[in-house]
């Protein structure tokens, strides 16, 4: 016999919603920690968080659960989850295995996108150099990613895009942080209209070696802030 509509919907009601929660709670966390606003190195208040978020402590140790797979946060036997630190030899290590990844991508993606999709890239790229002359970073920055994880989703490629979303957390930490960088914001907007170029002129080679470049760049940036940062503190003690 088939069970009752509603008896079916009532065993699966709370399952969805506490998922609902964690992950809402996650994201909300993974753009804080993006930002700066959990700097890392820093020690994660569950009280405050709990009221910042709106959830309850089970909730948000399920979000602090998903983060610390990501390499965002670090959880310690009995002592707080801290935001993990960026390690100069980690970003190295991150940004090669990135960019090869979006290397491929590109290259797949200027064989395989329909007009629809370089449309819709044309479009993200017009609203990314808005916001960059109007000076707003963070929506420039969330432009900036949506270019990025399309371009993935252009190669038609799943376990390309999947080992992408495993890399993409972290990584996006380190480009918000390298736009920091002196010109870096600038240059960027210039290389992803290169990169666009290619990918409208269906040449899969120079996409691919200018989004390889243009990957490796932010990488170089970041380190470049993390030794002006760790410098400044040196000169300051």
């Amino acid at each position: 016999m088939q069970p009752k509509p509603e008896a079916s919907k009532g065993r699966k009601s709370p399952k969805l919603k506490r998922m609902g929660l964690h992950e809402r709670a996650a994201a909300r966390m993974r753009t804080m920690i993006i930002r700066g606003e959990l700097p890392p190195g820093s020690q994660t208040q569950e009280t405050w968080l709990s009221k910042e978020l709106g959830v309850s402590r089970t909730p948000l140790r399920e979000a602090m659960k998903v983060l610390a797979a990501e390499g965002l946060i670090e959880l310690r036997p009995n002592r707080s989850p801290r935001i993990a630190d960026i390690a100069a030899g980690d970003i190295s290590e991150l940004f090669e295995a990135l960019a090869g990844i979006e290397r491929l991508a590109a290259e797949l993606a200027a064989e395989r996108a329909t007009e629809r999709d370089l449309a819709r890239l044309r479009t993200l790229q017009a609203r990314m150099e808005g916001h960059h002359r109007s000076g707003k970073l963070d929506d420039y920055f969330a432009i900036n990613g949506e270019i990025h994880n399309t371009i993935v989703r252009m190669a038609r490629n799943t376990p390309l895009r999947e080992a992408h979303e495993t890399l993409i957390s972290r990584a996006e930490r380190a480009r918000y942080l390298a736009l920091g960088a002196d010109r870096r914001w600038s240059n960027s907007v210039d290389e992803h209209a290169d990169i666009l170029a290619a990918l409208e002129a269906r040449d899969g080679e120079t996409a691919g070696r200018l989004l390889r470049a243009h990957v490796a760049r932010t990488g170089t940036a970041l380190l470049e802030v993390l030794a002006a940062a760790s410098q400044a503190k040196q000169t300051a003690a």
